[in-house]
């Protein structure tokens, strides 16, 4: 099995790898946003699950991942602004 060494890579290989890197981690964040966006609203709207949801869990699970998206954007933008600001500090 051939190791990968980085500092083998040309720029634009580098480049490919970090792209599918960030795009794994995108992917995976993503992934855990849905995960834990569905443990938090299911234990918040579905008192006794069943085979089907009525028209308030249904309404409750819609607002609640509404709420849950809403909250996730704003702190990521949060997030993402306070570290440009640092950027530009240094």
């Amino acid at each position: 099995m051939e190791s990968l060494a980085t500092g083998n890579l040309t720029g634009s290989q580098r480049d490919e790898l970090m792209q599918q890197v960030k795009q794994q981690i995108a992917v995976a964040n993503a992934q855990e946003l849905l995960t834990k966006m569905t443990e938090k609203c299911f234990k918040k709207c579905i008192g006794k699950p069943g085979t089907s949801l009525d028209s308030s869990e249904q309404k409750c699970i819609a607002m609640c991942m509404d709420r849950y998206m809403d909250s996730f954007n704003l702190v990521s933008k949060t997030y993402s602004e306070r570290l440009q600001r640092e950027r530009n500090r240094m």
